[in-house]
């Protein structure tokens, strides 16, 4: 398992070129290394917050972006709490990819645990991650 770390300053040059045409005029970046080969910036652009991925070569991977959970497609919000009816969401986000998918993640607390669940547009669920 990598360990997410903190990298100011240190991104290659073709990361940071990749961001700065992607995102011209964020502010308040903060990088950290996903993994062996995936760069995450946080940010603020155009008055909201973002993160944003991008491989070690410099390839846009995916953006996410906050919302509420009444912004989310209401048949995601329906899948949801089809499941869930009561859990209250922890965050709610909206993530686009490289591969031109759109995709909703509802993290919340069940428990000790802490668990993300994946939704297309659709409702549909197509992920979850849990323990991290």
């Amino acid at each position: 398992m990598f360990t997410l770390q903190t990298i100011a300053g240190d991104v290659p040059a073709g990361v940071q070129k990749a961001f700065d045409l992607k995102f011209p005029g964020a502010q308040t970046v903060k990088w950290d290394k996903e993994n062996a080969h995936e760069y995450e910036a946080t940010f603020v652009w155009n008055g909201a917050r973002y993160s944003a991925n991008f491989s070690d070569t410099g390839d846009w991977l995916e953006t996410e972006s906050p919302m509420t959970f009444t912004q989310i497609p209401v048949r995601v919000q329906e899948a949801f709490n089809k499941t869930y009816n009561g859990v209250i969401p922890k965050s709610v986000s909206k993530i686009e990819t490289s591969k031109n998918t759109v995709e909703y993640e509802v993290e919340f607390n069940h428990g000790k645990e802490t668990i993300e669940l994946f939704y297309g547009a659709d409702g549909t669920k197509i992920g979850a991650r849990t323990g991290f």
